[in-house]
C-alpha cells in the first residue's frame, strides 16, 4: 500500500552533517507514523527516531538525541532525518519505515509494516 524510497546517504567526515529523505507513495501518508532505523554490519536493526501521524511529536534514541532531527512534510509525502555532529559509530544503512494508519509511535522494527530500500551512511574518523 505504501512504497518508500530513501535518499541522501553518503560519505562524510566525523563532525559533519547529512540530510536523509524518504519519499512515500499514496495519499494516506499523513495518517502513518514514520520512523528511521539503522543497521550496521553484524548488528541488530536499531531504532533512531520517529514522528507521529497526528501531532508530529518526535522521539529519539538516546544515542542521537541533540544531534538528529526527524521531520515530515505531508504535502510532499516526505519524511526527513537531519543528522548533525556525525560520529563513526553512526555508520550504518539507514531505513525509513511507516506504520498505521492512525497508530502511535513504536521503537520496534517489527511494528513497522512498510520499509524503504535503505541508504548507506558512512562516517570517517
Amino acid at each position: 500500500q505504501v512504497q518508500l524510497v530513501e535518499s541522501g546517504g553518503g560519505l562524510v567526515q566525523a563532525g559533519g552533517s547529512l540530510r536523509l529523505s524518504c519519499a512515500a507513495s499514496g495519499r494516506t501518508f499523513s495518517t502513518y507514523t514514520a520512523g528511521w532505523f539503522r543497521q550496521a554490519p553484524g548488528k541488530e536493526r536499531d531504532f533512531v527516531a520517529a514522528i507521529t501521524w497526528n501531532t508530529g511529536s518526535t522521539y529519539y534514541a538516546d544515542s542521537v538525541k541533540g544531534r538528529f532531527t526527524i521531520s515530515r512534510d505531508n504535502a510532499k509525502n516526505t519524511v526527513y532525518l537531519q543528522m548533525n555532529s556525525l560520529k563513526p559509530e553512526d555508520t550504518a544503512v539507514y531505513y525509513c519505515a511507516v506504520r498505521g494508519p492512525r497508530v502511535g509511535v513504536s521503537n520496534k522494527a517489527s511494528d513497522y509494516a512498510y520499509w524503504g530500500q535503505g541508504t548507506q551512511v558512512t562516517v570517517s574518523s
